[in-house]
């Protein structure tokens, strides 16, 4: 997998009111970090960071991050290879908030969650009218970073109702470790009757659950109390 080259910036001011004067002026507070050290506050150009993220390797590309002390400099002071750790957008306009990046070597193995994509329309579904349940769209893997893909495609052609295709059934290369149980379904085929009874049930768990908590990082991985809006 190849590097995407990002510049970013030091900055001294942290806090709420420091990052809303970022963000207005189209820049992004951002953080990276590394196992044991003291994580060092950044900004980010918003567009930049926009082309970054949206290459084929989604949010899994690797980043020759160039990190400047000083705007005008031409030579960065320090160059991290980094992946994205974690995205916090705006709930609403979407927008990006904040962003941590980790530090990694390339000889070391790391763990990412990969996409999971089908191909076909399955026979179940095309000639007696079942219906594709995909519960897991990602894959938790550990590999080397240049090893790691960019989906984990499923054919589902074959499937008829009843069918399912679980993690020990997906084709996986020989340098990359799956952890998720291996047992587990990725897709299946279910008769209409039965998506509906699925879909009532996870209504009323999603209703009697409490709301979802932003999964939050160390203390010593985000130092900023602009990360949690």
């Amino acid at each position: 997998m190849e590097k995407i080259t990002l510049k970013a910036n030091t900055r001294e001011v942290i806090g709420k009111e420091a990052g809303n004067r970022l963000r207005k002026a189209g820049i992004i507070p951002a953080v990276v970090y590394k196992r044991a050290e003291k994580a060092i506050p950044l900004a980010v150009n918003e567009r930049n960071l926009f082309s970054t993220l949206h290459t084929s390797a989604g949010e899994n590309v690797i980043i020759a991050l160039e990190i400047f002390s000083q705007e005008k400099s031409e030579k960065p002071d320090m160059e991290k290879t980094v992946i994205i750790k974690e995205v916090q957008y705006h709930p609403i306009k979407r927008k990006i908030l904040h962003i941590d990046f980790q530090e990694i070597a390339l000889t070391e193995k790391i763990t990412v969650e990969i996409p999971i994509e089908t191909k076909g329309e399955p026979v179940g579904v095309k000639s007696d009218g079942g219906i594709l349940d995909h519960p897991i769209k990602e894959l938790n893997i550990e590999c080397l970073p240049t090893d790691i893909p960019e989906k984990i495609y499923v054919n589902v052609e074959n499937l008829k109702i009843g069918d399912a295709i679980r993690v020990k059934d997906l084709d996986i290369p020989s340098n990359i470790t799956v952890l998720d149980d291996p047992e587990q379904a990725v897709v299946s085929v279910v008769p209409p009757e039965a998506e509906e009874l699925v879909s009532e049930e996870e209504a009323l768990t999603e209703a009697a659950a409490e709301p979802e908590v932003i999964k939050q990082k160390k203390p010593e991985e985000t130092p900023e109390a602009e990360q949690k809006k």
